[in-house]
C-alpha cells in the first residue's frame, strides 16, 4: 500500500514491563515509542502495525486505535456508530466481536453500548458477531468519548506456533523475551538453562541469535483487514537465518520435558543450534566456548509443591555456578526473594515485580561471575 493512514498503536505488555518493551521497540526502529500504563504507544500506519506484530518479541498484542467520537447518550452512540467509517477498515462479511467499557461517561452500561455497536456494524458494515471470533473491536468510552480500537494480533502474541508442549508452570515466550534483554541479551553470547522445562529461554535466545522474526509461523487478525498488503506481510514473514556459532544450552532432571524441549526447538526450526540434556543441577557443567548468559526459572513452591526442599535446591544451584561459570552472568526470575538469596549469588538490585501466573516474580541478576 503506498497510502496509508497513521494512527496510534498500542503494543501491550504485563506491568512492570513497559520500558523494556519501549527499549525494544526502539531498538527495531519504530519511531517515539512511549511509556503508558500496561504498554507502549507509537504511531505509524498499517506497515507497522504488521512489522510489530511479526517482529517484536516482547509485545502481547497490538492494539490500533482507528477512531473515536463524542456520544452524550445511547441514540448518539447508535447514530455515530453507524456513521463511522468501518469500511476503511473492515472486509464485507467480517466475522468480530465488541468488547466495550465505560468510565466517567454518562453513558455507564457496557453491555447497551455493546448492543448499539453490534448493530451498527451488522447493519452498516455486513459484519457478523460472534464471541469466539479472532477479530476483536474494543470500544472505550470515557468521559463521553468512545475510543474505538482494533486487536490486531487474534490470539496473544505469546503463541509463536512452535511450543505444541509445555511443562508445569511454563514462562510465556513474550515474558522470557523481556527477561532477557533485561539481563543484556542480544544473541551474541551463548545460553544455558539449568531447569528448561519445555525450553522457552532457551529456544527464544536462539532465535534472537539467528534474527528469526517471532511471528513468522503464526496468523493474525490483521489478516482479515481490507487494509492488508499480502505481499507485504509475506516479506516480513521471509528471513534467511543469520548464521550463529554459538550453542544454547537446556537441561532438566525431567526426562519428558527435555524431550519436549527438543521437539519445540524442532518446530521452531533452531534443534542445530540448540542442546538439551536430562541431568540435575548438581551435574551441570560449563560449556565449551566463551562465557554467557545463564538464565533459569526454577520451581518457587507456590504452585509446585512445598518450598522447604527448594532452599537446597537454590544453594546447590549457586554453588555449582560459582565454582564451575567463572565469567557468566546469571539471572533468576522467582517469586521468593529468600530462594534467591539461598544461592548465595552476589545479585544486583532486583528488578520491578511482574505478574506471572497469579504471582509477582522478579529478576535477580549478577554482573559477570569472578
Amino acid at each position: 500500500m503506498t497510502d496509508t493512514p497513521e494512527f496510534e498503536i498500542f503494543l501491550a505488555t504485563l506491568p512492570g514491563m513497559e520500558p523494556t518493551l519501549a527499549d525494544e521497540a526502539r531498538a527495531a526502529g519504530f519511531a517515539d515509542p512511549t511509556v503508558q500504563p500496561g504498554g507502549v504507544t507509537i504511531r505509524g500506519g498499517w506497515p507497522e502495525v504488521w512489522r510489530a506484530n511479526i517482529m517484536l518479541r516482547g509485545a502481547s498484542r497490538v492494539l490500533v486505535r482507528i477512531g473515536s467520537f463524542r456520544a452524550m447518550h445511547l441514540a448518539q452512540l447508535d447514530k455515530r456508530a453507524r456513521k463511522f467509517p468501518w469500511a476503511e477498515t473492515l472486509r464485507p462479511g467480517a466475522v468480530m466481536k465488541v468488547e466495550t467499557t465505560c468510565h466517567r461517561s454518562r453513558i455507564y452500561h457496557a453491555g447497551a453500548a455493546t448492543q448499539r455497536i453490534e448493530t451498527a456494524l451488522k447493519e452498516e458494515a455486513g459484519a457478523t458477531i460472534a464471541a469466539d471470533a479472532p477479530l476483536r473491536i474494543m470500544a472505550r468510552i470515557e468521559d463521553d468519548l468512545v475510543t474505538i480500537s482494533l486487536d490486531t494480533s487474534g490470539e496473544p502474541l505469546h503463541k509463536r506456533g512452535h511450543k505444541q508442549a509445555v511443562g508445569k508452570a511454563p514462562m510465556r515466550e513474550t515474558l522470557a523475551a523481556l527477561f532477557l534483554r533485561q539481563c543484556g541479551y542480544t544473541g551474541a553470547e551463548p545460553v544455558l538453562d539449568p531447569m528448561c522445562g519445555s525450553g522457552t529461554f532457551v529456544i527464544e535466545a536462539a532465535e534472537i541469535a539467528m534474527a528469526l522474526p517471532p511471528g513468522r509461523d503464526r496468523a493474525f487478525a490483521f489478516e482479515d483487514l481490507a487494509s492488508l498488503d499480502a505481499g507485504a506481510v509475506a516479506a516480513l514473514r521471509k528471513t534467511t537465518p543469520r548464521p550463529t556459532d554459538l550453542a544454547f544450552h537446556g537441561s532438566d532432571r525431567d526426562q519428558g520435558a527435555v524431550r519436549m524441549a527438543g521437539q519445540n526447538a524442532e518446530r521452531a526450526g533452531v534443534a542445530g543450534v540448540t542442546r538439551f540434556a536430562c541431568r540435575p543441577v548438581s551435574d551441570l557443567e560449563r560449556p565449551e566456548g566463551p562465557p554467557g548468559l545463564v538464565i533459569v526459572n526454577p520451581p518457587y513452591g507456590a504452585r509446585i509443591g512445598e518450598k522447604k526442599p527448594l532452599f537446597g535446591l537454590h544453594a546447590s544451584l549457586g554453588r555449582v555456578l560459582l565454582e564451575r561459570f567463572s565469567g557468566w552472568r546469571v539471572g533468576i526470575v522467582t517469586s521468593e526473594p529468600q530462594l534467591a538469596r539461598a544461592t548465595g549469588l552476589p545479585f544486583l538490585p532486583p528488578g520491578p515485580p511482574i505478574p506471572h501466573g497469579g504471582l509477582k516474580v522478579r529478576l535477580f541478576q549478577t554482573a559477570a561471575l569472578p
